[in-house]
């Protein structure tokens, strides 16, 4: 189970980074509070859904399903992340 913990590890620090860049991005543009508090937000629903998704894998018994349900978990977070990060330099334009 060590590749659970790990993975919960990358989800809250790419959480923490996408937070960090929202409070930086506050600091020089006050002005676009709202839209990167929205930005913000969708990061923590995101983070929420991932942490739902990890805790329940479709098939706990199977080794091959679990792994295969890791990897594409991991594939998700990086898109949906980097999304959020896209999201952000957009808005910092």
């Amino acid at each position: 189970m060590a590749n659970l913990r790990v993975l919960k590890k990358e989800i809250d620090y790419r959480l923490e980074e996408l937070v960090f860049d929202c409070d930086m991005a506050i600091y020089f543009q006050p002005a676009k509070v709202e839209d990167i508090f929205a930005i913000m937000e969708q990061g923590v629903q995101l983070r929420n859904a991932l942490y739902t998704q990890a805790n329940n894998p479709a098939e706990p018994h199977n080794p091959s399903l679990v792994r295969k349900h890791y990897a594409a978990l991991r594939q998700q977070m990086d898109a949906s992340f980097g999304e959020l990060f896209e999201k952000l330099s957009e808005v910092n334009k």
